[in-house]
């Protein structure tokens, strides 16, 4: 299909029509024509042939530095950012899948959206004003998690003169100076793993920390003491809810270590937002968030281990600002903006959304 000249020449095409069409994502897989997703659908780019391992193998190694092949060869996958044409950022995959190589390339906005801008829970907006705190945004893979972290750091840059540190695997967002100072730190180019990075962090005198993704004890433990001692940080989980993502850090731990655990987190905890993008009426996404902000009863389920409880208390504290999920999916139908029978499909209490409609 191409020779080793022009596989660049190839990518560049698959890319700009990425771009051209507002997809999130491209996919290039042996037996398949390039792929984009656009609106939660998968469309192959028009008036392209399926890509041989060759192909497959050129447009990669057309991603990927000298080094980042090396790497990617020894340990059979990779994750990196990618510039194209100035503007445009991609997050890449590289991996085997059968013994070919195949490639996802998520397609990152170039303009930072505001919290309002995304149709987030303007309760967001305090979590940006917070000066220490844990912050947690979870959900499923590919629901926005990176997005509203962006969206809250930005917000941050333009209203605050703090110091930012950021540790990402790869670097999507790119934030532009303004009143803050940002530190952007990516895996593998600015350092070995996000425990090496959050152990010299206390050294960088940092006011507020972003960690793309908590991956194993070590971060979560150093994360959460990171948020004792005085600074904001914000994380993410791949959890459905408030409550399991608090089962999840606690669980992390050794069963010895877990009472103390309990107590460090019921202390250091500001808000955990749980975010689902619902595929619209008109097309395109919206988000529906569960939101638990810590206070006086949360704090206390936590340290007595009662994690079951804490959803009857986002429930009756609306006026908190505490949001449900079958709540925020309820005002999303209300609106006109999803359909009742897709609320239903994304909600975890489908007889409860029910009766609140």
């Amino acid at each position: 299909m191409a020779t080793n000249t022009n596989y660049q020449q190839l990518l560049g095409k698959y890319l700009s029509a990425t771009v051209k069409k507002s997809a999130s994502d491209l996919h290039l897989s042996v037996g398949y024509p390039p792929i984009i997703r656009f609106n939660d659908s998968l469309w192959a780019i028009p008036d392209e042939n399926e890509l041989s391992p060759r192909d497959t193998q050129g447009l990669a190694f057309a991603l990927m530095t000298v080094e980042q092949q090396e790497q990617f060869l020894k340990n059979k996958e990779i994750d990196f950012s990618y510039a194209f044409e100035n503007d445009n950022r991609f997050r890449v995959n590289i991996f085997f899948h059968k013994g070919t190589i195949s490639a996802a390339l998520r397609l990152i906005p170039t303009k930072i959206k505001t919290i309002k801008e995304l149709n987030l829970p303007l309760v967001m907006d305090h979590l940006a004003d917070s000066t220490q705190g844990f912050v947690l945004v979870t959900g499923p893979s590919s629901h926005g998690k990176s997005t509203t972290l962006a969206a809250i750091i930005d917000s941050i840059n333009h209203q605050r003169c703090v110091h930012v540190v950021t540790i990402e695997d790869p670097i999507e967002y790119l934030f532009k100076p303004d009143r803050a100072v940002i530190e952007q730190r990516e895996l593998n180019s600015d350092t070995f793993s996000f425990s090496a990075a959050l152990e010299s962090l206390f050294r960088q005198d940092p006011d507020v920390v972003m960690i793309g993704e908590m991956r194993d004890l070590e971060t979560i433990s150093t994360a959460m003491t990171a948020a004792e001692t005085g600074h904001l940080v914000f994380t993410t989980l791949h959890t459905n809810s408030a409550a399991q993502t608090i089962h999840r850090i606690v669980d992390s731990f050794p069963a010895e270590q877990q009472s103390q655990i309990r107590a460090q987190l019921s202390s250091c905890l500001l808000a955990i937002v749980s975010q689902r993008l619902i595929p619209r009426i008109k097309g395109g996404m919206i988000p529906a968030c569960e939101v638990l902000l810590n206070n006086f009863a949360v704090a206390n389920l936590i340290r007595e281990n009662k994690i079951h409880e804490i959803p009857l208390i986002i429930e009756t504290s609306s006026k908190a600002g505490m949001i449900s999920l079958n709540k925020s999916l309820a005002r999303l139908v209300q609106s006109r903006e999803i359909s009742l029978e897709t609320a239903l499909s994304y909600s975890l209490n489908p007889h409860e959304l029910e009766s609140l409609l």
